[in-house]
């Protein structure tokens, strides 16, 4: 494990914390491999009955490091379609954990932070929480994270939000189905505390069954979300290096409008 994530057991559960406060708990290779592990290690682990995923300081996670999307700027194709994969897989590792999951949302949440959130059986966030899709706004789309965000919220909403790239806020999150309960900043443990008692009343091997349940009746396979990665992995690689991909990640770089703009 590295410094980018910090795992703690609270009794019976794993508390993963994104540890990059300096940069809003944003994505780097180094953090997606840790959590991956991570989230693998609660999983398998007979005495974890549930898992809280939260972020240090004053977000949960702000999407994509800025120096990592410099470097995949530069990167080709197939080393995109691979730091992709590795995206995809951590947020499949999430959406199939066997172990009930919280989403402990103590900031905002943007591109891949929203997908942690889908990724969770339970999300609580906090009041003053925003949340934003901007991928559209780099030339890009939420290509690895789309089939978590769109079985969280649904078709119509996501086709406005993947569109518009707009920033939305708390009420707004719970009303499309992002979020389950939205709680004043100091009242948040308070109600992941309850979220936690709720769940410790349940028979664990029940649990995992229910989970595997629900997702069944949705259509939602595992093998099946391993393709679906792989191809979205393709999609996002080739946007990447595409010619309005690579104006509009530099452009946000640079701090100045994409050439499409105006």
């Amino acid at each position: 494990m590295t410094d980018s994530i910090q795992c703690e057991r609270r009794g019976s559960t794993a508390w993963l914390t994104l540890n990059r406060p300096p940069v809003h708990n944003a994505f780097d290779g180094e953090l997606i491999a840790a959590l991956t592990e991570a989230v693998k290690a609660a999983g398998s682990d007979p005495a974890v009955r549930a898992v809280v995923l939260t972020g240090a300081g004053a977000s949960f996670s702000a999407g994509a490091d800025l120096n990592w999307m410099r470097g995949m700027a530069g990167a080709s194709e197939a080393e995109n379609r691979a730091d992709s994969l590795a995206l995809a897989s951590l947020m499949r590792s999430l959406q199939f954990c066997p172990k009930p999951t919280i989403a402990r949302v103590n900031g905002a949440a943007y591109g891949g932070g929203v997908g942690l959130v889908a990724c969770c059986d339970i999300a609580i966030g906090t009041e003053q929480a925003k949340f934003g899709l901007t991928e559209v706004k780099l030339g890009l789309v939420p290509a690895v994270i789309s089939p978590y965000v769109i079985a969280a919220i649904g078709l119509r909403h996501a086709r406005r939000l993947f569109l518009t790239g707009e920033i939305f806020d708390a009420a707004t999150a719970r009303q499309i189905g992002l979020l389950h309960q939205i709680v004043a900043a100091d009242a948040l443990d308070e109600s992941v505390q309850h979220a936690l008692a709720l769940l410790a009343k349940a028979g664990p091997v029940a649990q995992a069954e229910a989970k595997w349940l629900a997702l069944r009746m949705a259509g939602i396979d595992e093998a099946q979300a391993a393709q679906i990665d792989r191809d979205n992995a393709a999609l996002i690689a080739r946007l990447r290096v595409s010619p309005e991909g690579q104006d509009g990640i530099k452009a946000f770089l640079d701090k100045r409008a994409p050439g499409w703009v105006g």
